[in-house]
C-alpha cells in the first residue's frame, strides 16, 4: 500500500528573508501616522543591524535617509522589499522586484482576497508573479513581520511595539491580534523570537512558517493563531516533527477561530479563507501534536510554562501555600486536569515538621500559614522538591501584612534557577502570587528570573497540567506506522467501474457489502434476489431467521422507507414481508428504481458501533467513529482522524469515545476491540486506496466478546466522479 499521500511543497530557504542584510520600504512616506512613515520609523528606531533603503518618488530624503525613485533605482543588492503601496500597485512593483533579483516581499497593502472580486483576481496575480520569479511573498494584507535576533533586529511591521527577544515565535493569520498580543505580551513581560503576520498567504503559508521555525535556534515554543489550514497532511507531518521527532521538541500552542458556525463564516469574510469543519481541526491538531486552546490567555498561560520550565517527568504535584483555602482550589484544578498530588514521604514530613510551626500543615498541600516569610517559604520548597515522589511544584502566596513579597520572589527565583546542580534538578515550579498591585514586586522579579506566574493557582496548576500531558501522551507515546492488510483492491474496483458505467453516485448495500468484502470486512452472510422464489431460496440457503432489505439505488434510508424487516422466521413471514416491502417502494420510487431485496443472516446481539468516513474537500478523507445505531446522528459519540490512520491513532480513536467503555467491559464481557482496529484500519486502507469515495458508512458495525469478532450488518457508499 502507498501511503506517500502528502506532496510537499517546495521547501523555500526564509533564512534571508526573515533576516535580510537589506530592506527596502517601498512606499515610506514622511508622515508619521501613516502605515509607510510607521514602518520606517519602526525599522530605524528598532536599531535595525542591516542596510534600510526607502523608495518614494516624491521625496529626496526622510528623516535624513535618502529616498529612490524606484526599486530599480537603488544600486545595491536588496533582500527585503516590504510595499505599502496602493494594491493595484502591487502587481507592478513585484516586478521591478523580480527584476532587481530580490528574494522576499512583503505585502501590507490591503484590497485582495479578503474584498472580494477583483481582490481576488489581484492576488493570484502577484501570486504567479513571485512563484514565477521565485519570490518568497509574504501577505498581502498583513501587519509584517518582527525578527528580535541581536544579529537582525528587524521590526518590519507597523507595530506600535518592537517586543524584547524571547524564545517564543507567534505566527498570526490576524495583523489587528498581533498589535493586541505585543501590548498583551509587554505587558506579562513576555519575549519572542519572531512574530509572524501571514495575512492572506497569497503564497507562503503556516506550513512554511513552521518549516522555517523548526530549524531556528532561537525559537523553542510555536504559538498560532489560525483561521484555516492549508493543507491538513502537509500540516500533521511537519508539526509531528516539530513536536516530537526532531532531537529538541519545540511545542505548539495553537488557537484555531471559526469553531462555530457563525464563526467560520467570520474568518470566511475576513481574510477570504474557508474554514473547514471543526472537528476535523481537532484531528489535525491531535495527530500533529499540537494543543488546541481556546483563549489567548491560555496561549500564554501555557506557552511561559513551555519555555520558561522542564517538563515534568510525572504527574505528582506538590503545592506550597500560605492560604488553605488557595492551596485546596489548586487541589481540586490538579485532580480535575489529570494530575494527581504528591504523597509526601514519611521523612520529607519530618523535615517539614522541624521547620514549620507547628501550626502548619506539613501533608500536600504544605500550608507555611499566613505569617510566613522567605525564610520559611525557602526551607519548605527546597524540602518538597528534593522529595523523589514530587514531578513539579506549585508556589502559593496571599499578600498579608506580613508578607515580605519581594523576598519570597528571591527565594523562588534562586531555587528555580539552582536547578541544575540541584538534587531536584529538571523539575517544574511554578508560582501564583495572587492579586495585582500588592505582589508586583515580587512577580517581576520571577518574571525576569524565568519562573512562569499566573495571578490565580488554577491557571498554574492547567498549565502544569499540560506540560505533563504533552511530556506523557505526546512526547513519551509509542511510535507507530501505517498499517496495511493484504485485500482484493481489484474486485472493488470492478464495483465502482460499474457504478460509474451506469452514471451512478450512489451505492446500495449489495455493492457496498462487495466492497467491503473485497477489504476483508466481516460482513454477515447475505444473498441478493430479484423475485420472491429467489428471496425464498436464499433465505434457505442462510438459514432463518433472516433479514429482510430493500435494494434500490433510489432509497438511501432504509429503515424510514419500510426497507427493513429483521427476524423473520419461516418462509410465510419472508413472503409477506416481502410483498409488502417491494409495493412500498415501488409506490415510494418506481418499480423501475427497485432492484430486488437482501436476504441477509440475523445478526446476534452484541455491542453497535458506527465506523465512516467523508472527504472533506480541502483535507481528503476523514474517518469517524463511536456508538452506533439509528440514533448515530442524535447521540454524536464520535471521534476524527485524518486517514490515513497510523495505528496508535485507531487506538486513540477507540479510547476516545464513550464506546470504549462499554467496549471495555462495563457491566458485561470485555468486547473483541482489536477487531474494531482492524476495521478501522480497513477502512481508512480502503477510503485512501479510493479517492472517489465522498461518503461511507458501516452503521452498525456489531461487536461480540473478546475473541469474537465483529460482523458488518449495513453499509453505503457515496461515490463522485
Amino acid at each position: 500500500m502507498d501511503n506517500t499521500f502528502v506532496k510537499p511543497s517546495p521547501t523555500l530557504d526564509l533564512t534571508r528573508v526573515m533576516s535580510p542584510k537589506s530592506v527596502a520600504v517601498v512606499g515610506a512616506s514622511r508622515r508619521m501616522d501613516s502605515v509607510g512613515g510607521a514602518l520606517f520609523k519602526n525599522i530605524l528606531y528598532s536599531d535595525f543591524q542591516g542596510i534600510l533603503y526607502l523608495v518614494n518618488p516624491k521625496a529626496d530624503f526622510i528623516s535624513g535617509v535618502k529616498c529612490y525613485p524606484t526599486i530599480a533605482a537603488i544600486p545595491d543588492p536588496v533582500d527585503l522589499a516590504i510595499h505599502v503601496i496602493p494594491s493595484s500597485a502591487v502587481p507592478d512593483a513585484l516586478r521591478e522586484c523580480a527584476a532587481a533579483h530580490i528574494p522576499g516581499v512583503v505585502v501590507i497593502s490591503a484590497g485582495f482576497k479578503e474584498v472580494g472580486g477583483a481582490g481576488i483576481e489581484l492576488e493570484n496575480e502577484i501570486k504567479r508573479i513571485a512563484e514565477e520569479n521565485g519570490i518568497v511573498l509574504i501577505g498581502p494584507n498583513c501587519l509584517g513581520f518582527i525578527n528580535t535576533d541581536s544579529a537582525v533586529k528587524l521590526n518590519a511591521s507597523f507595530a506600535q511595539t518592537m517586543p524584547k527577544q524571547g524564545n517564543i515565535a507567534f505566527i498570526s493569520q490576524s495583523g489587528a491580534l498581533c498589535t493586541a498580543v505585543l501590548d498583551y505580551a509587554k505587558g506579562e513581560n513576555i519575549g519572542f523570537s519572531k512574530f509572524i503576520s501571514m495575512g492572506n498567504k497569497a503564497s507562503i503559508n503556516e506550513i512554511d512558517f513552521l518549516k522555517a521555525l523548526r530549524d531556528d535556534p532561537l525559537t523553542d515554543v510555536i504559538l498560532m493563531y489560525i483561521e484555516d489550514i492549508s493543507d491538513g497532511r502537509e500540516f500533521i507531518e511537519i508539526a509531528r516533527q516539530i513536536t516530537g521527532e526532531i532531537p529538541k521538541p519545540k511545542p505548539i500552542i495553537a488557537i484555531k477561530s471559526g469553531r462555530t458556525s457563525e464563526g467560520a463564516k467570520a474568518a470566511s469574510s475576513h481574510t477570504g479563507s474557508l474554514a473547514g469543519a471543526d472537528n476535523v481541526y481537532d484531528a489535525i491538531f491531535m495527530q500533529s501534536g499540537a494543543l488546541r486552546v481556546e483563549t489567548v490567555d491560555e496561549l500564554f498561560n501555557y506557552a511561559v510554562a513551555f519555555a520558561r520550565q522542564p517538563l515534568p517527568k510525572g504527574n505528582r504535584v506538590a503545592i506550597v501555600t500560605n492560604a488553605g483555602g488557595p492551596g485546596i482550589m489548586a487541589t481540586d484544578a490538579a485532580i480535575r486536569h489529570g494530575l494527581s498530588l504528591s504523597k509526601l514521604l514519611p521523612e520529607t514530613e519530618e523535615k517539614l515538621k522541624k521547620v514549620l510551626p507547628a501550626t502548619a500543615n506539613i501533608h500536600n498541600p504544605v500550608d507555611v500559614i499566613g505569617d510566613a516569610r522567605h525564610d520559611r517559604y525557602e526551607a519548605a520548597i527546597k524540602i518538597v522538591l528534593e522529595d523523589p515522589n514530587v514531578d513539579g511544584v506549585v508556589v502559593i502566596l496571599t499578600p498579608q501584612a506580613m508578607t515580605d513579597i519581594k523576598e519570597i520572589g528571591e527565594v523562588v527565583a534562586n531555587v528555580a534557577q539552582g536547578m541544575k546542580t540541584a538534587p531536584w534538578s529538571a523539575k517544574p515550579i511554578l508560582a501564583s502570587f495572587m492579586g495585582i498591585v500588592d505582589v508586583s514586586p515580587g512577580v517581576r522579579i520571577l518574571e525576569n528570573a524565568g519562573v512562569p506566574h499566573y495571578k490565580f493557582p488554577e491557571a498554574a496548576v492547567r498549565s502544569l497540567a499540560q506540560m505533563h500531558g504533552y511530556q506523557a501522551n505526546w512526547l513519551s507515546r509509542p511510535r507507530t506506522e501505517y498499517k496495511s492488510y493484504p485485500v482484493q483492491k481489484d474486485l472493488a474496483a470492478k464495483v465502482f467501474d460499474q457504478v460509474k458505467s451506469e452514471k451512478r453516485t450512489y451505492l446500495p448495500e449489495v455493492d457496498t457489502l462487495k466492497v467491503l468484502s473485497a477489504y476483508g470486512f466481516p460482513v454477515l452472510e447475505h444473498r441478493f434476489a430479484k423475485t420472491e422464489e429467489e428471496a425464498i431460496k436464499a433465505a434457505q440457503d442462510i438459514k432463518f431467521p433472516i433479514v429482510l432489505k430493500i435494494v434500490s439505488p433510489a432509497i438511501v434510508h432504509k429503515l424510514d422507507a419500510g426497507g427493513v424487516v429483521i427476524n423473520l422466521q419461516d418462509e410465510t413471514e419472508l413472503s409477506k414481508a416481502y410483498r409488502k416491502m417491494i409495493a412500498t417502494a415501488n409506490a415510494l420510487v418506481g418499480a423501475d428504481k427497485v432492484w430486488g431485496v437482501e436476504i441477509q443472516q440475523m445478526a446476534d446481539k452484541g455491542i453497535e458501533v458506527f465506523l465512516g468516513a467523508k472527504r472533506d474537500p480541502k483535507f481528503g478523507p476523514v474517518i469517524v467513529f463511536g456508538l452506533g445505531g439509528t440514533f448515530v446522528e442524535v447521540i454524536k459519540d464520535v471521534s476524527f482522524r485524518l486517514a490515513p490512520l497510523r495505528e496508535l491513532s485507531v487506538k486513540d480513536m477507540v479510547k476516545e469515545s464513550k464506546a470504549f467503555k462499554i467496549l471495555s467491559g462495563y457491566r458485561g464481557k470485555p468486547a473483541d476491540i482489536d477487531r474494531v482496529e482492524e476495521c478501522l484500519t480497513r477502512l481508512s486502507q480502503l477510503v485512501t486506496d479510493f479517492p472517489e469515495i465522498q461518503e461511507i458508512d458501516i452503521n452498525p458495525l456489531i461487536v461480540y466478546s473478546r475473541g469474537n469478532g465483529a460482523r458488518v450488518a449495513d453499509g453505503r457508499i457515496v461515490i463522485a466522479y
